[in-house]
């Protein structure tokens, strides 16, 4: 599915490999905030940058809801959602760069980019960073569908999808994320590396 932009929803392959990224994450998101590096507010601007590029309208507003709630300001919410960076925190800037890349890249950063990120947060900061970017993708991945399949039946259909589409991917959902979860346990217990290039 391509919208009037070019840029193409998940196919069903897509958003399981989006599954499987996202619970291999998980690890890594909670030594993050156990250690302090990943604290709400962060995740939040992690999580609304990369559903700016996704545009998944159900994400927009969960995450603008739960971003208020942990103390961001309308006007950054505002501005990150429009991909305008001017108020967050220099600190937080180089993470929430890397996610945009990663969402505008469909979940293949380059190598030079995971590294840039990795020096700048260290291994735990950087694998917060990741883990939080692919949860959210996740999220979008799932939400645009859902959002796209309600707003059908209230005359707002997404430009960018179809009801086969949408139906395809309700009817895939349990599935997927059973058998992602299950795959990306293998892999863990393999060793197997989080992000490859």
């Amino acid at each position: 599915m391509t919208d009037s932009r070019g840029k193409k929803l998940y196919s069903i392959p897509e958003t399981y490999r989006i599954i499987v990224n996202a619970m291999r994450s998980i690890p890594g998101l909670k030594r993050a905030r156990r250690s302090g590096e990943m604290t709400m507010p962060f995740m939040e601007r992690v999580m609304l940058a990369v559903t700016e590029v996704n545009g998944c309208a159900l994400c927009s507003y969960y995450h603008t809801r739960v971003a208020l709630e942990n103390g961001m300001n309308a006007e950054e919410i505002k501005g990150m959602l429009g991909g305008e960076f001017a108020d967050v925190p220099q600190e937080e800037l180089p993470a929430i760069l890397f996610a945009q890349h990663y969402a505008d890249t469909r979940g293949n950063p380059s190598k030079p980019a995971w590294e840039r990120l990795l020096a700048v947060y260290g291994e735990t900061g950087a694998s917060g960073v990741l883990a939080a970017t692919r949860m959210i993708m996740m999220g979008n991945a799932f939400g645009i569908v859902w959002g796209s399949f309600f707003n059908r039946f209230r005359g707002k259909a997404d430009a960018r999808s179809n009801l086969g589409y949408e139906l395809a991917q309700l009817i895939c959902t349990v599935p997927l994320v059973l058998a992602g979860m299950l795959h990306a346990g293998i892999l863990r217990l393999m060793k197997k590396p989080v992000l490859t290039f």
